[in-house]
């Protein structure tokens, strides 16, 4: 008997044993490639609406590594995924003239808004340009909320900050706060505080817990936000899928995947507008 329970214990084990090297031998055989990208295109639901049709149309899995713009750089550079797809054109450029990429193209844009609490202690609805309104807000000490975290729209609010004849150094005091996290956990923290907080306009679209929080200034040209994507240079990151990351890049700027982004909207308005070359 007790050899018997062994034997159908042994078999049961190698039955195990098949099926999950099967199962390993599917999941390595399926083709995939890691995309490094911003957060604001996952948290505005642009993948879910965008990436199914790639997918289906090639083949091929897309995983997202979605993280601040500057650290998908900096995972890039250490050779940890494919492609990348990022807002920030000026740090792509020089990814690319250092050698860890290969050429950038445009992908898509959208624009930069400025949000605050209905009552707008800081007047700055009535700004005529961004410099103006950050300096009302800095003038007035009102609370504002900083991602902190060199993402995309970190960088930009900088160069805004820079506009208005401030330096990063003096952006201190209790008005001005940095989280340190992405798009979503910081306009939740301006919303709890009632502060200010600047954001990509695609992932405020798609964000629920508003309450009082409005758009108050937009529209300055300043306030445009490209995207671009990257392929990771493959004399820098040996084992990166060029081929395939080339195939995912030419998609997304071709026809058929500018077409997919300019139909994604929420509530009958587009987020984000392609503008691939």
């Amino acid at each position: 008997m007790e050899k018997y329970s062994t034997t159908r214990i042994t078999g049961a084990i190698l039955v195990l044993l098949m099926a999950w090297l099967s199962g390993l031998k599917s999941l390595q055989a399926e083709p995939f490639i890691i995309v490094q990208s911003t957060t604001s295109t996952q948290n505005s639901g642009l993948y879910e609406a965008l990436l199914p049709a790639y997918e289906k149309q090639s083949g091929v899995d897309v995983r997202i590594v979605a993280v601040g713009t500057g650290q998908a750089l900096k995972n890039a550079e250490n050779c940890d995924g494919d492609v990348l797809l990022v807002h920030a054109q000026t740090a792509e450029e020089e990814f690319v003239a250092s050698g860890f990429g290969l050429s950038r193209k445009d992908v898509m844009y959208n624009d930069f808004v400025l949000l605050g609490p209905e009552d707008d202690p800081a007047d700055i609805a009535s700004a005529s340009t961004i410099e103006q309104a950050l300096k009302r807000i800095a003038d007035e000490q009102s609370r504002f909320i900083s991602r902190g975290d060199d993402s995309g729209t970190h960088k930009a609010e900088l160069k805004f900050w820079r506009l208005a004849d401030f330096a990063a150094d003096e952006l201190t005091g209790s008005w001005y706060l940095e989280t340190g996290q992405g798009m979503g956990a910081t306009l939740n923290l301006a919303v709890q505080l009632g502060g200010y907080v600047l954001s990509d306009r695609a992932t405020w679209l798609a964000f629920g817990n508003r309450q009082r929080h409005q758009i108050l200034f937009e529209g300055d040209t300043e306030m445009f936000n490209q995207y671009g994507v990257i392929v990771i240079n493959p004399a820098h990151c040996p084992q990166v899928k060029s081929t395939l990351a080339q195939n995912f890049s030419d998609w997304i700027t071709s026809e058929a995947g500018q077409a997919e982004i300019n139909r994604y909207n929420i509530a009958g308005e587009q987020l984000f507008f392609g503008n691939a070359k």
